[in-house]
């Protein structure tokens, strides 16, 4: 097996096992990972609203993906529509001020987790981690 497939094969059960873990810790505010991510991105782009387009390529997810996601995150009361300004044919989607709430209570959680499942690493070794992930 080459380096290069190896290093494939472990980053993928690495990010597997990561979201199993962060889906365990989220659960209790009954939301998964990627739900957190659907309301981080929302919560930190710069009009606080996105295309579902958009959402689907900031989770790496697909549009229909994506769509299935938010109909019971908008049916809960944590996401809401809004007319795009510039075309009424076309709708965003936004935090409502319960999905901000719950954003904000869930990234303690999530922090926690990630300082958990990242305690073996100094903050050196993150930053080259960081460094080289972001040349792929």
């Amino acid at each position: 097996m080459s380096v290069e497939t190896e290093y494939l094969m472990s980053n993928a059960l690495l990010a597997t096992r990561i979201t199993k873990s962060i889906d365990g810790e989220l659960s209790m505010h009954g939301i998964s990972f990627t739900e957190y991510l659907i309301m981080h991105h929302l919560s930190v782009s710069s009009l606080k609203t996105m295309r579902r387009i958009e959402l689907a390529d900031a989770v790496g997810i697909s549009a229909s993906g994506v769509t299935r996601l938010l109909a019971p995150m908008e049916k809960s009361g944590i996401v809401q529509k809004e007319i795009n300004p510039r075309d009424a044919r076309q709708s965003l989607v936004k935090l409502s001020g319960a999905g901000q709430r719950l954003y904000l209570e869930t990234s303690d959680s999530f922090s926690h987790r990630a300082k958990r499942i990242l305690d073996p690493l100094t903050g050196k070794q993150l930053e080259q981690l960081i460094e080289l992930t972001g040349r792929l």
